[in-house]
């Protein structure tokens, strides 16, 4: 893929999803690349944690975990394992900082902190300011917004041709005992409204949704994502022991990665 890359998503899109891999960065970095995603080099934050990143055109895909040695973000090691991060793009930490503590939130001040990253041959540093709101009012999973200070170093269109033709997120299902007012909660923070269904709550957040819906504890449940198309995800996903794949048609399909607790159901736009 050529041409420059794309920017950071518009402010209260979603910028990313995480997913908390703790000490096992070497087992899912194996198993993302033998399902045919494109990850990113190992990043190393100034907090104390890792990454791999899966890149699309907006918002992407993180494998984040700790060290084995070394300073260990404690967030990190506190946060459910799997899916446990919705972050939001924010174009102004400080702006959205602003806005939360407006709405009686309490969010923390913006954090800055940065990653060392390698392009054409030289070593430069990305940079970000997030901006985290209490813990104890998403009980799923983390939720924050994030700054790209540098989003060239980010969007790099060597890193957006996926093998397995990944070329977007769909949804974030998320499972509340409450939701409703889980909805409006998630609804303030993110700066969008929630629309109600029969099945629970949808926020959306640029081409991508949140949906809440019952269940018997709080969790992020599952995460949608969209392909080129099938045929390469599934020829992999057959091939490996570790992952389980049924098709719902030529369209949809569901991959199941039992050993991080993954439900990915998978979507074809061609």
């Amino acid at each position: 893929m050529t041409g420059p890359a794309p920017g950071a998503p518009a402010d209260g899109a979603l910028d990313h999803v995480v997913i908390n891999v703790l000490r096992r960065m070497d087992e899912a970095e194996d198993l993302f690349a033998a399902l045919g995603f494109r990850l990113t080099p190992r990043g190393h934050h100034s907090l104390g944690s890792i990454n791999h990143l899966m890149m699309t055109a907006g918002p992407y895909l993180e494998l984040v975990g700790v060290p084995e040695t070394g300073p260990q973000r404690q967030d990190v090691l506190d946060s459910p394992f799997g899916l446990n991060g919705l972050v939001v793009a924010s174009r102004d930490a400080d702006a959205t900082h602003a806005r939360l503590a407006a709405l009686g939130l309490a969010a923390g001040p913006p954090v800055a902190f940065s990653r060392p990253v390698t392009v054409d041959g030289r070593e430069e540093a990305a940079r970000f300011r997030t901006v985290r709101v209490p813990a104890h009012l998403f009980p799923a999973g983390r939720l924050y917004h994030c700054e790209h200070l540098t989003p060239d170093l980010v969007w790099r269109p060597e890193w957006l041709d996926h093998p397995n033709g990944f070329s977007g997120i769909d949804a974030l299902t998320i499972e509340s005992t409450t939701p409703e007012a889980d909805a409006a909660l998630y609804a303030a923070v993110c700066g969008a409204p929630a629309e109600g269904a029969d099945t629970g709550w949808t926020i959306r957040l640029g081409d991508s949704r949140i949906a809440i819906v019952p269940g018997p504890d709080a969790r992020f449940a599952a995460l949608a994502l969209r392909f080129r198309d099938l045929d390469a995800l599934e020829t992999r996903a057959g091939a490996l022991p570790g992952a389980s794949w049924v098709r719902h048609g030529p369209h949809a399909a569901t991959l199941t990665l039992p050993a991080f607790d993954l439900r990915l159901p998978c979507r074809a736009t061609s």
